[in-house]
């Protein structure tokens, strides 16, 4: 019964194995660059909504 159940859903299950697994790679990728100190930021912040919240002192300082 249950592996006619898996025969049934193999491609169900195979898709979203890959996009667990997807997700999962991307999710470590993130905490690998935040450890790393990388950011998405550009560092303008005079170009952006949240200028003044992350990146308080620096836009204060006028850099």
């Amino acid at each position: 019964m249950m592996f006619a159940w898996i025969t049934d859903n193999l491609g169900t299950i195979g898709v979203s194995l890959l996009l667990v697994i997807i997700v999962a790679e991307i999710i470590i990728k993130l905490i690998n660059d935040k450890k790393q100190g990388k950011s998405s930021c550009g560092g303008n912040c005079a170009h952006c909504g949240m200028g003044t919240s992350c990146h308080y002192q620096k836009a204060s300082d006028g850099k």
